[in-house]
C-alpha cells in the first residue's frame, strides 16, 4: 500500500502537468519544435504524424526518472512523480488523440458532454494556432472564444 505521501507527490505531478503542458506547447510546440508540431495542424494524411514524435520524447524522459527512481539512492520521489506524468499523459491521450482526433474510432458515435467542452476548446487552438494550450483544463481567452463563436469553419473535422 502506498504512503499518503507517495499518493499525494502522484497527484501534485499530475496536477502540475497541465500548465507544464500549456507551456510546453506554447513555447517549444509553436516555438523551435513547430517543425515536428506543424503537422498536427494540417490533415492527417497517415496514421502517423510527425507530431506524434512528442510523446516518444516526453515518454523517454519519464522512463529515465523512472529508471533513476528504481536504481539511484535519494531518487525514490520520481517514482511517483513518474506516475503522476504517467496517468496525465494517459487522460491527455485519451482526451486529445482518441476523443477529439478520433485516432481509434472509439468515441464516433458517443459523445461525452465534458470531453466536447475540451474538444471546442481545442477548436479554437487549432482556428487560430494559439490559446488555448493547455488539454485538460485548457483556459480560452474571451476575445477567441467570442471571435470563434461567429465561424462555422471547424479545423478539427474528418474531411
Amino acid at each position: 500500500m502506498p504512503s499518503p505521501t507517495t499518493i499525494l507527490i502522484a497527484m501534485v505531478a499530475f496536477v502540475v502537468m497541465e500548465p507544464i503542458t500549456a507551456a510546453t506547447h506554447r513555447w517549444v510546440m509553436h516555438g523551435i519544435g513547430e517543425f515536428l508540431h506543424r503537422s498536427h495542424h494540417r490533415p492527417m494524411l497517415h496514421r502517423f504524424e510527425t507530431n506524434d514524435w512528442y510523446p516518444v520524447m516526453f515518454a523517454a524522459v519519464v522512463n529515465l526518472g523512472f529508471f533513476a527512481g528504481f536504481n539511484w539512492d535519494g531518487f525514490v520521489p520520481l517514482l511517483p512523480v513518474g506516475i503522476g506524468v504517467t496517468t496525465y499523459g494517459a487522460a491527455y491521450a485519451l482526451v486529445h488523440d482518441v476523443y477529439i482526433h478520433e485516432r481509434l474510432g472509439w468515441f464516433v458515435n458517443r459523445r461525452v458532454a465534458l470531453f466536447d467542452r475540451l474538444a471546442d476548446a481545442h477548436r479554437i487552438h487549432h482556428l487560430y494556432s494559439a490559446a488555448p494550450y493547455g488539454m485538460l483544463a485548457p483556459v480560452v481567452p474571451a476575445a477567441l472564444r467570442e471571435r470563434a463563436e461567429h465561424t462555422t469553419r471547424n479545423p478539427l473535422a474528418k474531411a
